[in-house]
């Protein structure tokens, strides 16, 4: 066996043993232990990703003695390892930029346990990256869910306990029905391992066997992960979770956390039954009605808002519309818009929570919008980092929103199923919607402020939050810039993603 084949395996334990270890070290040795852990997985992850992309192939690895369909196994492809080091980039990125909050959100007692949450999180989003067998993504995703309260929490505040109460029964209800979906998809197949279930899924549709218990259950386990991601209308415990929980939780929150879910479903569908199947059940005309929904309702309930950070949030609605709209028109070219839109996401909105804390700061700590009028001037960097994620939420030449816009137009239009004038409606709608509430941001924090009472933040006293502007501003720009390689690697990815 190639060493980089152990790589996958060996990232989920790394960060589940780290987890562990944080949770007897002191608060400054957990901090930089978490950042050594997770760098060290970014890197490994990097190098399985450059391998199988130049080699355009995937592998499984076998855990433990006993092969399938006993066994647990991973599977790693050109899209797992290219996912699983953007997800690495991301969480890094959004610890280090809200680290300087930490003291403030969260008592010192607790501290370590904050990265052994973090350490959690990312061990489960790997494994349901990776992993090949429908019952371990399921425990994931209840390590996930654990995690994600865990971030939400934390800090201990009426808002945060309450939104964690809301998360939880929202989860629970999604996770439930994600597993008597699966138990439904055992009893007719007697397989949990994903390339097993998919040849007894063939045998099964070619037979003319079980149409309904099928359906039932592939719809279940399709209504349980859209519930976990927050597609309309299912959001309603997103708003107070984004919008109070810590800067580094809020980043990672709306970044990562919906993302794994979605991936999962992805994999389900290509995996696991099979995207034909998934189009012949009708089920991507489900997720598509969903998904313009939640474009618009999503965008509405932002432009109402007047906290910047509950506004980024209900974005975040929207944004995770967008993505269930082209898995939703079932087409090849959809699916790549979609996954390159979790990747633009991901990026920018990390990038507005992390800069909406700068804004903040310099603002009284107020959030309202009357307050951090001229913000952009008093924190010049945060600013910058703002401007730039809006532009790009809006879709503005040359930034990573504008190409994921493009793949979502360019799918519509060749899209032959009825849904091109529907999709292409909302997505102008939307695009319009997005311009309202994020310009109208962007201009707030830089409207003068005649003799503000608000102290001006210099450059020189936030080297390493301004180091982590930059970085997210060049992320975006790399996938606005270079999105014909990212193109390409996707297309690779969902070619041998079944």
């Amino acid at each position: 066996m190639a060493f980089y084949q152990n790589i996958p395996f060996f990232s989920i334990f790394l960060a589940m043993f780290a987890g562990t270890v944080s949770s007897v070290l002191k608060r400054k040795a957990a901090r930089i232990f978490n950042i050594i852990v997770i760098s060290s997985i970014m890197i490994a992850s990097a190098v399985l990703a450059v391998f199988l992309y130049r080699e355009g192939i995937s592998y499984t690895f076998m855990m433990g003695h006993f092969p399938a369909p006993w066994g647990n196994e991973i599977r790693a492809g050109v899209l797992e390892a290219g996912m699983a080091l953007f997800f690495c980039v991301i969480m890094l990125l959004s610890m280090l930029g809200g680290h300087h909050k930490l003291d403030e959100e969260v008592e010192e007692t607790k501290q370590n346990l904050y990265y052994v949450v973090v350490n959690l999180l990312l061990s489960s989003l790997l494994a349901m990256i990776y992993t090949n067998d429908l019952f371990t993504a399921y425990v994931f995703v209840e390590i996930n869910t654990i995690a994600a309260c865990g971030l939400i929490m934390i800090r201990q505040i009426g808002r945060t306990i309450e939104a964690a109460v809301r998360y939880m029964i929202m989860s629970l209800l999604g996770s439930g029905l994600f597993l008597v979906g699966l138990v439904v998809l055992y009893d007719l197949t007697g397989h949990l391992l994903m390339s097993n279930i998919r040849e007894a899924v063939t045998s099964i549709t070619a037979n003319g066997e079980y149409t309904i218990p099928l359906l039932v259950s592939i719809s279940l386990m399709s209504a349980g992960l859209a519930i976990k991601s927050a597609l309309f209308p299912f959001h309603a415990w997103l708003p107070d979770a984004y919008g109070y929980s810590t800067a580094s939780s809020a980043a990672m929150l709306s970044s990562l956390v919906s993302k794994g879910y979605i991936f999962l479903l992805i994999k389900i569908y290509y995996r696991v039954i099979g995207i034909d199947l998934i189009r012949s059940y009708r089920l991507t005309d489900v997720l598509f009605i969903f998904g313009l929904a939640g474009m618009i309702f999503g965008s509405l309930s932002a432009i109402k808002e007047n906290d910047i950070r509950r506004m980024i949030a209900y974005s975040s609605v929207a944004q995770i519309g967008y993505i269930y709209m082209g898995i939703g028109m079932g087409t090849q070219a959809a699916m790549l818009a979609s996954v390159y839109h979790i990747l633009m996401h991901g990026a920018t909105k990390s990038l507005l929570f992390i800069a909406a804390i700068g804004l903040t700061d310099v603002s009284g700590y107020s959030r309202q919008f009357i307050q951090i009028t001229g913000a952009g001037y008093r924190n010049k960097i945060a600013g910058i980092g703002f401007t730039v994620g809006a532009l790009s939420m809006v879709g503005f030449p040359g930034f990573s929103g504008f190409i994921s816009k493009l793949l979502f137009a360019q799918a519509a239009l060749q899209n032959n199923t009825g849904k091109m004038l529907s999709a292409l409606i909302v997505l102008g709608i939307s695009t319009i919607l997005n311009a309202i509430y994020f310009m109208k941001t962007v201009i707030r924090i830089y409207t003068p402020v005649k003799d503000s009472e608000y102290p001006v933040r210099p450059l020189k006293e936030q080297k390493l939050y301004a180091t982590v502007i930059v970085a997210f501003v060049i992320c975006n720009l790399f996938l606005g810039l270079a999105s014909v390689f990212i193109e390409e690697w996707i297309q690779k990815g969902l070619a041998i993603f079944g």
